[in-house]
């Protein structure tokens, strides 16, 4: 089977036997420790909780941004493509125009070219004749409109390959969607962390659920405790005041996304010092859609350890 058609059954498969889905972790891992390591909790640390997790709801709900809306990966080989909803289409659409346009790669340049009848924009602007694409990876890919608006496509590439990434305001998913769970906040999950960096240059594996290798800037690894134990999380980003982590834990495949969790390191403070605020652990998008091409734990962050922060599976998710 191609890696880009990778099944999540197999992908959560290969993520249970590298063992971050252990055994019922004992009691005394599962909640508040007196010896957890963790910063003083600020004034009106609960507020700001309960605010943050407001946003995470609103984004989810949001029409034109939330990961319900994405309904199809569609991807693209040298020969030009037909894209629209019908059948018979080459890239066939899960929703909108029965005839959409044309796509072509040309070398890693996509081109696009509307139907003649299609009511096809560009910021607001109509498309007439060809035009160029520019990917993902430019940091501002173009996004092309239809449907008044309440679709769109843009391209993605990944490892030398491209792809239409599909969304849709009228997606089953942001119809049904449901309200996301957490664990109750836990201010002792809010723990100080110190960064053990690492030389200049360095960089980790990141695994995605493509089945795609690649290498990610790794200044170093964030080392913090809990239950009396010792744990470090390789983090990435290009600068210490913008890190990121993910990682999975023993809570995996039961009360939380199978496939692991982020978390957004607060800091460096005036010491050097970092927060991992675990009550912020949040689901990666392919928790919500599997038309997402989300980065995998790499194996030095699957945690001996049950995070009964953040949140848990979306009871919505289609894994």
């Amino acid at each position: 089977m191609d890696a880009r058609h990778w099944t999540w059954p197999c992908l959560l498969g290969l993520i249970v036997a590298a063992g971050c889905d252990r055994a019922t972790p004992p009691a005394h891992a599962t909640g508040a420790s007196p010896g957890a390591a963790k910063t003083a909790a600020p004034a009106g640390y609960v507020a700001g909780e309960e605010a943050w997790r407001k946003q995470q709801d609103a984004d989810l709900r949001d029409p034109k941004g939330s990961w319900l809306t994405v309904v199809g990966l569609h991807w693209i080989t040298p020969q030009t493509r037909t894209v629209g909803s019908a059948e018979g289409q080459q890239l066939r659409l899960a929703l909108g125009p029965a005839q959409l346009g044309v796509i072509a790669l040309d070398g890693k340049q996509l081109h696009f070219t509307p139907a003649p009848a299609a009511d096809v924009t560009v910021d607001g602007k109509p498309v007439v004749g060809r035009i160029a694409l520019q990917d993902d990876q430019s940091g501002a890919p173009t996004k092309l409109a239809y449907d008044g608006g309440k679709g769109e496509l843009w391209a993605i590439e990944r490892s030398g390959r491209y792809a239409l990434r599909e969304r849709h305001q009228d997606a089953p998913a942001l119809k049904a969607v449901v309200p996301q769970v957490y664990w109750p906040i836990d201010p002792s999950w809010r723990v100080e962390a110190t960064l053990d960096p690492h030389p200049p240059g360095t960089t980790i594996e990141i695994v995605n659920v493509l089945g795609d290798r690649n290498q990610v800037p790794n200044p170093g690894a964030l080392v913090f405790e809990r239950d009396g134990k010792r744990f470090r999380m390789e983090v990435t980003g290009e600068t210490l005041s913008e890190l990121s982590g993910v990682f999975a834990d023993r809570t995996n495949g039961r009360e939380s996304y199978g496939a692991g969790r982020f978390i957004d390191p607060q800091g460096p403070d005036a010491k050097g010092r970092y927060v991992l605020d675990f009550n912020r652990a949040y689901n990666p998008p392919c928790a919500f859609t599997a038309f997402a091409t989300c980065p995998l734990p790499p194996p030095e962050n699957r945690l001996d350890l049950a995070v009964t922060a953040g949140e848990k599976k979306y009871p919505g998710s289609p894994h």
